[in-house]
């Protein structure tokens, strides 16, 4: 077949570029160019929008034997995953921007081209597997496994798509980079946000979205605790940068309840009122076989985090996950992913869906959207 490899510039994607060589495959690299001036995004090795990380992807791609180019995918990358950042935190929702750089770039935007140009297939480095039915399952690494973050795609994109590393912990994929004469076997791996330069997720979006004075409520009470100059800057489940300085009554730490942009209102409480067990979402995508009724699956609430059983219900145009334990931080805009625990050849991803709200079977109140992350 005919592959495109898209190399990030890291030892991950390194490897799966040489091992779809060493497939038979036709390989050819490409490293996509997501910012007009890379400067204004991170810089060094921790990051994947780098100048540094466009050479060591061309290094490596002369190591392998492959030709290499470079998309320009940077306008198209700044408004489907830099502005649908802004925009989701703006309306007091906490998005994850890999997810959706995974869903409008990367099997998106560069699998569209590959198809447009001959490929077959795009090649990446994620941790993931493709069983012989052709489903999407987590990686024998559980600490990398990356099929959370892969839960948006379509089958059709799925197919598509090839995941080289999902048999192999990483520990031995730097091996192999360093059997292979990769000189990126030792870089270290890319963390946080690759678009915020410094790492601080509040100050990029305040200077974006400005400043604006508003309350910090306790959500029982309704007692103004101390203010705050945007709610932009919070999400739901955060418990530090909250500036109060006056400690809640039992001495227990507070934390953010739930987030109102209409009236730039913040409403803060204990950990025990962060605690949901029914989960609702928008539409769906699904990677498997469409359901109806309700079903017993494993969801996952956000990436490398800890998996529920639950009842999954197909209901209103989305679905409706009844956990079987509870849950504390689930933020509205993370992603609800649906797995197959009982699937012949391991965990099989079923669905994903964009969280909406959630709240407790327990409470009284209505929906409260929710989940663990600091700002």
């Amino acid at each position: 077949m005919r592959v495109l490899a898209a190399m990030s510039g890291g030892v991950d994607s390194a490897v799966a570029a040489a091992r779809a060589v060493e497939a038979g495959h036709d390989v050819t690299g490409v490293h996509l160019a997501l910012s007009k001036n890379p400067q204004t995004y991170r810089t060094g090795a921790r990051g994947c929008c780098t100048i540094e990380d466009s050479r060591d992807a061309r290094r490596a791609a002369d190591v392998i034997g492959i030709p290499f180019y470079v998309w320009d995918m940077a306008e198209r990358f700044h408004e489907d995953v830099v502005e649908d950042f802004y925009s989701e935190y703006a309306a007091g929702r906490t998005p994850n921007p890999c997810l959706r750089c995974n869903e409008k770039i990367k099997f998106a935007a560069v699998l569209d081209r590959a198809m447009a140009l001959g490929f077959d297939a795009v090649a990446t480095g994620h941790y993931a597997r493709k069983g012989d039915d052709g489903l999407l399952r987590r990686a024998v690494d559980p600490g990398k496994d990356q099929s959370y973050v892969l839960g948006v795609l379509t089958p059709a994109q799925l197919a598509h798509s090839m995941f080289p590393l999902g048999d192999t912990p990483k520990d031995q994929v730097r091996v192999e980079a360093e059997t292979r004469g990769l000189a990126v076997a030792r870089k270290p791996d890319s963390h946080d946000i690759c678009f915020i330069a410094d790492g601080d997720t509040a100050g990029f979006l305040k200077n974006k979205l400005g400043s604006a004075t508003g309350d910090i409520v306790d959500q029982a009470t309704g007692e103004v605790l101390g203010s705050h100059d945007g709610s932009h800057q919070f999400t739901v489940g955060q418990r530090h940068g909250l500036g109060l300085k006056r400690p809640a009554a039992d001495g227990k730490p507070r934390y953010v309840l739930s987030i109102t942009p209409v009236d730039n209102r913040v409403e803060v409480g204990p950990r025990e009122a962060l605690r949901v067990d029914r989960i609702r979402t928008g539409a769906p995508v699904w990677l498997a076989s469409v359901r109806t009724g309700s079903f017993e699956a494993e969801v996952q609430l956000r990436a490398h985090g800890e998996v529920y059983p639950a009842t999954v219900t197909v209901e209103d145009g989305g679905l409706t996950a009844l956990l079987h334990k509870p849950a504390f931080g689930v933020a509205a805009g993370q992603a609800l992913v649906v797995y197959d625990p009982d699937a012949a050849e391991g965990d099989a991803v079923l669905a994903s869906g964009t969280i909406d709200a959630s709240s407790s079977s327990e409470a009284a109140s209505e929906t409260q959207p929710l989940e663990a992350a600091r700002v």
